[in-house]
């Protein structure tokens, strides 16, 4: 785990409340780490739903597919997540060490197997230590708590520098209903689905079909709209528990009006959480939010600004403060999607570089360059075809990058 906190950390980390329903232990188990947490153990309350998104990799981790199995039976009761070892790429025995941490999690847990959702997240192709999972398992219960969460954020973390959480409140039926999030990833971020590894819990009563299509909705609306250094993680895990303890009747279908304001938080604070992940990417001192409007239609923004998110030369331009906007001009070439070269617009902290196929007459890169100093960039682009948008959120790419990722395994 970096030592170095990233300079687009924020100044304070959200206390997040306790939610009916859900408690949570850290534990250091050893299976990677020497002096930190590295395991994570949420219980959930009977009755509990749940729903997520999973990664479309093709080597998907065991864990990965388990979940992906798990998550047709609509009920989550333990969630057991692991630092420092993915169980991607391990066989046989990765599939088996899964297996074996949901029966013995049923076990100290009295729940069926089906009910436990199993994530790993760190070194690829070692075999997992499940003994020391499975060992922990009664220790880690008798630590739940409520109040846990922070140390829980913490434990799920790698080459992260700080604990990404979040919380949100909404009325459902006049009762306050509460949504926690919390989530892990630095490197190998350009998720096909969420983050890494995020997990959202909350006390509305929601049917298990309705959560599923609130968090797949949620995801590509934030994690989906990020990206980190364009390389999709084996592991990339999404679920949202709801314990149904708030009180609420029961949400049963997706178009309830009364989902209409616990929708907008949720997706808020799957935004924040997402925004957290670019902040923290390896060696990031710049977050960078790309607005694309002007396309074809959604999805063509949406490509157009995830070729000039993931553009090394964009990204290195920005790290190293150069203000040069051609590089953003290849980068929408380069995209595959409709752009009108004559009437791109590109703007830099609301400073207009190009108009009608080159630069504004006059242009003073004064302005540009000052804005490329900060910590927080805005790159425009309106590409002259058509009515679709999209944002995306990214961050430079620094040497600490090379830094981070050439030791990983040393």
């Amino acid at each position: 785990m970096a030592t170095q906190i990233s300079p687009l950390a924020p100044a304070v980390t959200p206390t997040l409340p306790p939610i009916k329903g859900v408690r949570l232990a850290s534990h250091a188990a050893g299976i990677r780490y020497k002096v930190r947490s590295d395991l994570m153990v949420a219980e959930l309350a009977p009755g509990t739903t749940v729903g997520g998104v999973l990664t479309r990799s093709l080597t998907a981790s065991a864990p990965v597919e388990s979940c992906r199995v798990h998550l047709k039976g609509g009920s989550g009761r333990v969630l057991v997540v692991n630092a420092g070892n993915a169980n991607t790429f391990t066989g046989r025995r990765g599939v088996a060490d899964v297996e074996t941490t949901c029966a013995a999690a049923a076990e100290v847990f009295g729940c069926k197997p089906a009910e436990v959702f199993v994530s790993s997240t760190g070194t690829i192709g070692v075999p997992l230590p499940v003994d020391k999972i499975t060992g922990a398992l009664p220790e880690v219960k008798a630590k739940l708590s409520e109040a846990a969460w922070a140390d829980a954020a913490a434990a799920i973390m790698t080459t992260d520098t700080f604990p990404k959480v979040a919380t949100r409140t909404a009325l459902i039926d006049g009762k306050t209903v509460t949504i926690n999030g919390m989530c892990k990833g630095s490197g190998m971020i350009a998720p096909d689905m969420g983050t890494m590894l995020a997990y959202v819990f909350t006390d509305a009563a929601i049917a298990a079909p309705v959560v599923q299509t609130l968090i797949a909705a949620g995801a590509d609306k934030s994690f989906n709209c990020m990206t980190v250094d364009s390389d999709t993680s084996t592991s990339d895990t999404l679920l949202m528990f709801a314990t149904g303890a708030a009180g609420n009747t029961v949400i049963t279908t997706a178009d309830d009006p009364r989902l209409a304001a616990f929708a907008a938080a949720l997706d808020d604070l799957l935004i924040e959480l997402a925004k957290l992940v670019a902040k923290d990417g390896e060696g990031a001192t710049k977050f960078i939010e790309i607005r694309v409007t002007g396309a074809e239609h959604k999805a063509g923004a949406k490509r157009i600004a995830l070729s000039i998110a993931n553009s090394p030369l964009v990204k290195t331009a920005i790290a190293g403060e150069d203000a040069n906007w051609g590089r953003i001009v290849m980068a929408v070439g380069k995209a595959g999607e409709r752009a009108d070269r004559d009437k791109l617009t590109i703007a830099v902290g609301g400073t207009t570089i190009t108009r009608d196929g080159g630069p504004v007459p006059d242009y003073d890169e004064a302005p540009v360059v000052a804005h490329m100093k900060g910590k927080e960039i805005v790159i425009e682009v309106d590409v002259g075809i058509g009515t679709g948008s999209a944002i995306v959120w990214t961050c430079d790419l620094t040497h600490g990058y090379i830094d981070i990722n050439g030791s990983y395994r040393t």
